[in-house]
């Protein structure tokens, strides 16, 4: 921006903003929706890396939880293959049905009810904050096994340096903040596919042998514990690799930031992430029992096979291949924590938006990010890794639970939507079979888990869960004991409809603008109580000392409605509209009026632009603004209602202007 008179130089705090954070966006930009937007690859690496580094552990998992029955493993990779499947091929139609996203929350809030929904959606913000944690965490246990043992006093500062660089990275943008981790996940996705096609190619003699082990494997175990001892182990085995599953979900919930057409695009994106989450369970299993892997202490499974698949290389190559593939691990499990941060802050805006959460949390930056839900999820992430001390151990415990909430209530919701539409949907019944059977193995998933991880300390995230939903509601009574309150100042329109209709015919005249006459610039937020309150008590206190009065709105751009430019066209039309029945209004009463409106994510910067052209064009302005006075003011209340008017009333109290708040009493 240019300095001028009215636009001054920026000071040294925006500078610095702006080459930490990046300049602001242009919401004029006729592209910005293109730019802003991931294309399926660029959505594979930011929501997809959840799911991709649970093949760092959860293979792992259900292997050794087979306590010797290794052969056993084949079956339960079939199975958790087949679970991967059934899930995306859920999720995608829930894509379908719900093609401006909001995943499990929208899904449950829509099919079953708000309240399941807010149910779901704090499950939902719960997995979120403990993906980010045990992705960091993991990450820095991978990494510290690198370095001497003398550092690992530093493993939690590197945590949180982890949770930190994220934080700022998606402050500057979604894109920003995926773009420089593809090659990372791109050398994870080479090294992991090499290696496992070098194992099965290589032995593949060997598959014979792996078919009569898991034979004689089955034989073994039913003759040690029998036909429900064998159905039970598997069924643990399957349970304790839950966590391969978690991040499935995050495609439907991160439709908003998907490039045109986003069902196109989404279903693409989970093709990707189902097909190469798959191929590497079920490939790492086979390579498991190729190479007969075992457990060592201080090893994962992932790196006990890579050593064993490139000892025979020669030279230095096999111990460069497995540093390489064992080093972007490492780095996908810290790339894993961006899934929560994409996902997370959407999440809570769109409960926002329904006044589940404070609706500050719907708010966009100038970059276009809910920039309080990323500061949200990274602060709950910073604090459960220091209750936690970063142990892996701990937080795999609460892990995994959460998220099978979400699945079960959105499995729920779209079988009873299949069963209603019956026959009036061709292929119906198809969908409905799908999502039943998603919603069974979701519901068997988040049975065994809760009663297997229970006493090891899963009642931890249950109460942390049930705290955050007693937290929502409360906030939804809040607001919709405000709604009461407001409403009865709404009897205000019908009073100036009235008005408006009897003096309609006493103004014949065609009314002058004075540009000497003093001038009342009034802020409103669309044609209601809130407005006309401010409106009369204007006329009320000071008569008719304004000849002249403009009409302000700022059309807020939130994530509500920063969808498309067709939800921005609509935003903007309806602003119009209000802001055409008080000139008609005022009007009507014999005065002179004008309107001003403009979109934006931020009104005080917004009105504060404005304030130039309307000193040139009106000689003596003074600006009004309600604001609303609650009748025990806690700090509740503030955290729960925006108090932009003062943040107004300072900035153009610098600029000379005055500002007078009107009390809105509720």
């Amino acid at each position: 921006m240019k300095k001028t008179s009215e636009n001054p130089a920026p000071s040294w705090i925006e500078y610095l903003k702006t080459w930490l954070i990046g300049a602001p966006r242009n919401l004029q930009d006729k592209a910005i929706f293109h730019n802003l937007s991931l294309i399926a690859f660029f959505a594979w690496v930011g929501l997809g890396a959840d799911g991709l580094s649970s093949s760092c552990y959860g293979p792992e998992e259900m292997f050794l939880a087979l306590k010797g029955h290794v052969y056993l493993a084949v079956f339960v990779a079939a199975l958790s293959v087949t679970t991967i499947f059934v899930i995306s091929a859920s999720y995608s139609q829930i894509i379908e049905l719900f093609p401006s996203g909001g995943g499990g929350y929208l899904v449950a809030s829509k099919l079953l009810s708000p309240t399941l929904g807010m149910v779901s959606g704090c499950a939902l913000i719960v997995d979120y904050v403990l993906t980010i944690t045990i992705s960091i965490a993991s990450g820095a246990d991978a990494l510290f096994s690198f370095l001497p043992t003398e550092y690992l006093p530093y493993k939690l500062f590197a945590a949180f340096a982890g949770v930190g660089l994220l934080i700022w990275m998606n402050l500057r943008g979604v894109k920003e903040s995926i773009i420089p981790l593809v090659p990372i996940f791109m050398v994870f996705i080479l090294t992991h596919a090499a290696a496992i096609l070098y194992a099965l190619i290589m032995n593949a003699k060997h598959f014979p042998a792996i078919a009569s082990g898991t034979v004689n494997d089955i034989q073994l175990a039913y003759g040690e514990i029998g036909a429900g001892g064998l159905f039970f182990l598997l069924i643990h085995a399957y349970s304790m690799g839950a966590g391969t599953y978690t991040g499935i979900e995050a495609v439907s919930n991160g439709l908003p930031i998907l490039r045109e057409p986003r069902v196109a695009t989404a279903k693409r994106t989970m093709n990707y992430m189902a097909y190469s989450l798959a191929i590497a369970v079920m490939g790492l299993v086979l390579a498991y029992l190729l190479y007969g892997v075992q457990h060592q202490p201080g090893k994962t499974l992932n790196a006990v096979l890579f050593e064993n698949i490139t000892q025979s290389w020669p030279g230095g190559l096999g111990t460069a291949f497995v540093m390489v593939t064992l080093l972007s691990e490492t780095a996908l499990l810290f790339i894993a924590a961006q899934a929560g941060f994409l996902d997370g802050p959407r999440v809570v805006a769109n409960m926002a938006n329904d006044r589940w959460m404070p609706t500050s949390f719907a708010t966009l930056s100038d970059r276009f990010v809910t920039r309080n839900g990323v500061v949200l999820m990274g602060t709950a992430a910073l604090l459960m890794m220091i209750v936690t001390g970063g142990s892996v151990r701990l937080l795999v415990v609460l892990y995994a639970i959460n998220v099978f909430i979400t699945f079960v209530l959105s499995q729920a919701g779209m079988v009873k939507h299949w069963w209603r539409e019956g026959t009036q949907t061709p292929g119906a019944n198809k969908k409905l079979l799908i999502n039943g059977v998603g919603l069974a193995l979701s519901a068997f998933i988040l049975c065994s888990v809760v009663f297997a991880k229970f006493n090891e300390g899963a009642w931890v995230t249950l109460i942390m869960t049930g705290g955050l939903i007693a937290l929502a509601a409360g906030i939804k009574q809040h607001y919709k004991n405000t709604a009461v309150l407001l409403k009865r100042l709404d009897n205000l329109v019908h009073v100036a409809e009235e008005s408006a209709a009897k003096s309609g015919n006493l103004v014949n005249k065609k009314l002058t603008f004075n540009p000497k006459a003093k001038t009342a610039v009034v802020m409103v937020n669309g044609y209601n109580g809130l407005g006309l309150h401010t409106l009369f008590n204007i006329i009320r206190f000071f008569g008719d000392t304004f000849k002249n009065f403009v009409f302000v709105q700022i059309g807020v751009v939130d994530a509500e409605n920063f969808k498309g430019a067709q939800d921005l066209e609509r935003l903007e039309a309806e602003t119009k509209i209000s802001l055409g029945r008080y000139i008609n209004f005022m009007n009507k009463q014999g005065f002179y009026a004008e309107a001003r409106h403009a979109l934006s994510n931020d009104v005080v910067d917004e009105i504060e632009q404005m304030t130039g052209e309307l000193t040139k064009r009106f000689g003596q302005i003074v600006f009004f603004g309600g604001q609303l006075v609650f009748p025990n003011e806690t700090f509740f209340t503030r955290a729960l209602h925006g108090y932009k008017v003062f943040a107004l009333q300072r900035r153009l109290y610098q600029n000379g202007i005055p500002l007078f708040i009107v009390p809105i009493r509720v």
